[in-house]
Formats: structure tokens, C-alpha cells, sequence
């Protein structure tokens, strides 16, 4: 059975980068739903002005949500970037981290920010239970994100499957609330994600130049591998006997 097309599946998918070339290319695109990017992929992308990255690029994409992050430390200072990043757009949402870097949970400052009426898109979770421990500072909130990173857990060695399948039924009676499938390593996780039922899915644009292989022919795609060793073989002059 072949999979889905992009167009059938009921996960939106979300371009995460920091490449801004990259970003309006993506933008094109009518099953991109949205975009992430954090302060490690700006940095990748060698980006030193944050303001002025962030308007320049919400000025050619109004109209989809896209996430910014904090990058302080202390719940003070947290609270301060995010006055300022709320204010950039209608269609921003905040990203603050689950913990500052010494373990201590952003559930104040979170449920702060929600009463204050911004989006947010609560990351770096990892577990399940980090999500249900701040699920009472929504309530009556704008829409927000919650962001499991489901690719870090595999990199565990643990499947993030069934933690996310619960993770949706945590969301549920939270209406205002979508799960995000955070990081993941490879392009099935988008049908992964789908078929829990998860609400988004964050990808690279390295993952969804992969998006021309759904139901490829895995006989011409066993072909194309052979002429493809074969070819590089010969490039590189290898000789035996």
C-alpha cells in the first residue's frame, strides 16, 4: 500500500530553520503550515541581528504562524524578550523553554504569559509528564504549542510513538492546545506523527527535500542504488587484480 500524499495527511507540517532564502522558498509551498526556528539554528545561519532577522522575514510570510524563542536564562529576563517578541505580530508565538539551564521549571512565567494573552509554544520537552505538568496554565488561553521532542527520545534508543499517542490524548480536553512532534530524524516520522493524530510536526528543509520520494517505486529505486555505486565506482578509478 503506498503512503499518503502530503496533501492527505492531517498533520500540518512546519519548516524549521533559519535560513531565510530557504525559508520564502519553503513558503511557496501550500503544505507548509508554518515555521519554527530557535536560537541554535540562527546561529548556524550566522544571523546577528535577532529583531531584525525576525521582522524582515514576518514581513514576507503575515499570514502563518511562526515561532520565536527567548534565549535568557533567568524567568525575569524570559518574560522581558518575550513582551518583545509577542509584539512583532499576530501570527508569532513565543517560544519559552519547559526549564531554565539549572532544571527549574518555567511554569510560572508560562502560565504569566498565557494570562498576559500570548501565543506560546512551550519546548524542549522530552517526556510526557512535562507536558501535563503545565497544562493548567492555559486555561482560557490563546492558542499555544505544546513541543515534545520526539526525535531527541529516539535518539535514546526508546520509540517516541506511543509517548506521543498519549501525549495527544493528554492534549485533548485542551482545545485551545496543539502537540507538536519536535525534531524528528527521518521523513517517515511525518506518517509517524499522522497516524497518532499529532496536530504538527516540525521539519527541516534537509527531511522535506525528501517529500518527491512518497510512494516512489521501490524496484526503480533499488535500480537507481545500483547505478549509482556503480557510477561512483567508476568516477573513482578503483581497480582489482
Amino acid at each position: 500500500m503506498n503512503p499518503k500524499s502530503v496533501h492527505e495527511l492531517r498533520t500540518k507540517i512546519f519548516a524549521d530553520g533559519a535560513d531565510r532564502d530557504a525559508i520564502l522558498a519553503l513558503n511557496k509551498k501550500d503544505y507548509i503550515k508554518g515555521f519554527t526556528t530557535n536560537p541554535t539554528l540562527m546561529r548556524k545561519a550566522g544571523i546577528t541581528d535577532y529583531e531584525k532577522f525576525a521582522r524582515s522575514i514576518l514581513e514576507e510570510i503575515p499570514d502563518k504562524p511562526f515561532s520565536f524563542e527567548v534565549f535568557a536564562d533567568d524567568f525575569e529576563s524570559m518574560s522581558k524578550q518575550a513582551d518583545i517578541i509577542a509584539r512583532w505580530g499576530d501570527n508569532v508565538y513565543v517560544k519559552i523553554p519547559i526549564t531554565n539551564t539549572q532544571g527549574e521549571s518555567a511554569k510560572d512565567l508560562i502560565r504569566r504569559l498565557a494570562g498576559r494573552g500570548y501565543k506560546l509554544n512551550i519546548t524542549a520537552m522530552t517526556t510526557v509528564n512535562q507536558a501535563e505538568s503545565i497544562m493548567s496554565c492555559f486555561d482560557g488561553s490563546p492558542s499555544s504549542y505544546i513541543s515534545i521532542f520526539a526525535g531527541r527520545v529516539a535518539d535514546t534508543g526508546r520509540d517516541p510513538v506511543a509517548m506521543m499517542a498519549r501525549a495527544v490524548e493528554v492534549l485533548k480536553p485542551h482545545k485551545n492546545l496543539e502537540l507538536i512532534w519536535a525534531s524528528p530524524r527521518e521523513l517517515l516520522n511525518i506518517y509517524h506523527a499522522d497516524q497518532v493524530g499529532c496536530h504538527i510536526i516540525t521539519v527541516t528543509p534537509e527531511i522535506l527535500k525528501k517529500l518527491d520520494l512518497i510512494g516512489k517505486d521501490l524496484n526503480r529505486y533499488s535500480l537507481e542504488t545500483v547505478q549509482m555505486f556503480y557510477e561512483d565506482g567508476q568516477k573513482s578509478g578503483f581497480h582489482l587484480g
